[in-house]
């Protein structure tokens, strides 16, 4: 993994209340985590670091698109995504990050990365099927769906002959059922 530093955020030196803070992700951040499943993204990111007398509070919202193939065409649409976390951040004997809405930091430290952690909230943001809008209100125009438009078998009307030369005796043997 490459260097996160601009993720760093020093608590040490901070006051007690809120303190904010901002990141415009772009592709150049899922290259960090050799992630290239978007071709582009624009998102904001926001953070509301709250530090108390014995932990932080550190509330993500993030908001904005990621350029995606629709998992039903493989046409690239810009996908809107938005979402929030919230992570607590105590201090312990030894660092534990196995809850995900708890981090414990040894005593000592004196900064946080939350680059992970925005990294995770925008993936998991992300829907697992990706439709282009365009198929869902019908206005989406490809090669592809003219071409299956103009493959498309029409139906044609067949007419029954079969109906038409029943044997008389048929009709004899189906009045004896309903006679009944």
């Amino acid at each position: 993994m490459k260097n996160t530093k601009e993720y760093l955020i020093p608590f040490i030196g901070l006051k007690l209340g809120k303190h904010h803070f901002e990141y415009q992700i772009s592709n150049a951040f899922f290259e960090i985590f050799d992630y290239i499943e978007y071709q582009d993204s624009n998102i904001k990111v926001n953070v509301v670091l709250e530090k108390k007398s014995t932990l932080l509070e550190l509330n993500f919202k993030h908001k904005g698109t990621v350029n995606v193939p629709c998992d039903l065409t493989s046409e690239d649409f810009d996908l809107p995504i938005k979402g929030k976390m919230k992570l607590v951040v105590r201090f312990g004997e030894e660092y534990n990050n196995d809850n995900e809405e708890l981090l414990i930091l040894p005593h000592g430290e004196f900064e946080i990365d939350i680059a992970q952690y925005i990294y995770e909230m925008i993936v998991l943001s992300v829907p697992l099927r990706r439709v282009h809008p365009g198929i869902k209100d019908g206005s989406l125009k490809t090669e592809a769906l003219t071409k299956l438009n103009e493959l498309t078998i029409k139906e044609e009307k067949v007419e029954n002959k079969e109906e038409e030369n029943i044997d008389p005796r048929w009709d004899k043997l189906k009045q004896l059922l309903t006679d009944k």
